[in-house]
């Protein structure tokens, strides 16, 4: 059967609907605010505005995940997710007001807002799935989830880009728009069946330090789950890294046009969705921990390629002038780097949806919700520390593809971590050339 047969049923289609439209209304929003901060605010402070709009958005994980994640398996999921839905109507009319007034702080202050409300959505998000999905379609709908969040991501922010770029009524605009899409995720989500409550009798701690490290340690008691973890969020701290490098990688290395960054982008979420898609025909609907070997290896081998590309006959920019997309895809170089940047998308589906459903499926079911919490507060750290990463290296002058050779050689050592840890990882790799075709 094909991947998509779970769309149309009740028990996935509501979920999906509400989280890919909740995924795009925060980059519609996040990418208005950007270019409307770049537009108005002069110098070196329109930087620092964006970098601060971005640390505040990922800052509610820190704070927040572990009492959503406590909230989440107390209560009816089904029900968490309504009310989120429907506080996410509520801050996007905050952010109507805030573009109608044109107060850039007020803005950022809904952008956190924002954050509170993903990160209190994220452990319903992954826990509700395997009370509602068996065993054998648990791997399908983690591969819809992740195609949905990254194509989500893109088009959001695309839409968010050309929203705000419209004359006179940008801001009017995207306001429209963002208060439409909560209103639709917010429909979308009544129609999510009722899940049971993981462990209703558990006595709510609202110290977000205490519950977080309880929690930390708790996942550290299961080897397969903690190791995943870590796993998925080394993924968002190569994937962060190297979507933050974009920009500068076509300004300063092809020397090209603004579009081309858009262009990356789309190449990366595409492999992301095709990687996921192919992820469950290969695996044969089975949880199997033998694609991520493949996904790492895949990871370190074409970000390798980008560095040997080094920007080819583009680094010379009397070569094109200003490089637009037509000129990028009439050269070798340029079709190459284009595959490299599928390839690196489509391996990291290959990569992380099978590492989020060892999670579900080797999860202390009762503890799901604060599993997941957990999770969110490693790749929340994960995500910073590659914009520290980045920064440091950009401070020793490291070039952009000396940065993606790097982070390649970096893979490889956190791949034989994962090997070491948990062999099965290596066993089921090997299984899965033994394996004999299904009928």
């Amino acid at each position: 059967m094909s991947l998509f047969r779970l769309l149309p049923e009740k028990k996935f289609g509501p979920f999906f609907g509400t989280q890919f439209l909740g995924a795009y209304n925060d980059n519609i929003f996040k990418n208005a605010l950007v270019i409307l901060i770049a537009y108005q605010v002069a110098g070196q402070q329109s930087g620092i505005l964006v970098n601060l709009a971005a640390g505040l958005f990922i800052l509610p994980f820190f704070i927040f995940s572990s009492l959503a994640g406590q909230i989440t398996d107390k209560f009816e999921k089904a029900t968490v997710i309504r009310k989120i839905k429907f506080i996410e109507i509520i801050i996007m009319i905050f952010a109507a007001i805030g573009f109608y007034i044109n107060n850039i702080w007020f803005l950022i202050f809904v952008l956190f807002c924002m954050g509170t409300q993903s990160a209190f959505f994220g452990p319903a998000k992954y826990s509700i799935l395997p009370q509602h999905l068996d065993k054998d379609d648990l791997l399908a709908g983690n591969a819809l989830v992740g195609m949905g969040t990254f194509l989500a991501i893109l088009l959001g922010t695309m839409t968010g880009g050309v929203l705000i770029a419209l004359e006179n009524n940008g801001a009017l605009a995207v306001s429209f728009c963002v208060i439409l899409v909560a209103m639709l995720g917010y429909v979308f989500s009544r129609g999510i069946p009722n899940a049971t409550p993981n462990q209703q009798g558990l006595t709510i701690n609202f110290n977000p330090f205490t519950t977080t490290y309880k929690i930390m340690r708790e996942l550290e008691s299961n080897k397969v789950v903690f190791i995943s973890i870590l796993g998925i969020s080394w993924f968002w701290f190569f994937g962060f890294f190297f979507l933050a490098q974009f920009p500068a990688y076509t300004r300063d290395v092809l020397h090209g046009d603004k579009s081309i960054v858009t262009l990356f982008l789309t190449m990366f979420s595409v492999g992301i969705g095709l990687g996921s898609f192919f992820c469950e025909k290969i695996s044969g609907k089975r949880v199997d921990a033998g694609l991520v070997p493949i996904g790492s290896i895949g990871l370190s081998l074409f970000a390798f390629d980008l560095f040997l590309v080094k920007g080819g006959i583009f680094a010379d920019s009397t070569a094109f002038g200003i490089l637009t997309v037509t000129e990028l895809v009439s050269h070798f170089d340029g079709v190459r780097i284009l595959f490299d940047l599928v390839m690196i998308g489509f391996c990291g589906g290959f990569y992380i949806v099978p590492l989020y459903t060892l999670i579900q499926d080797r999860g202390e079911h009762s503890f799901m919700s604060r599993i997941i919490a957990g999770n969110n507060v490693y790749n929340a750290f994960f995500m910073v520390m590659a914009a520290v990463f980045a920064m440091i290296l950009i401070k020793f002058g490291i070039t952009i593809p000396g940065m993606f050779c790097i982070i390649s050689i970096l893979n490889i050592f956190i791949f034989i971590y994962m090997l070491i840890a948990i062999p099965e990882f290596l066993q089921r790799f090997f299984g899965l050339f033994q394996r004999q075709p299904q009928q």
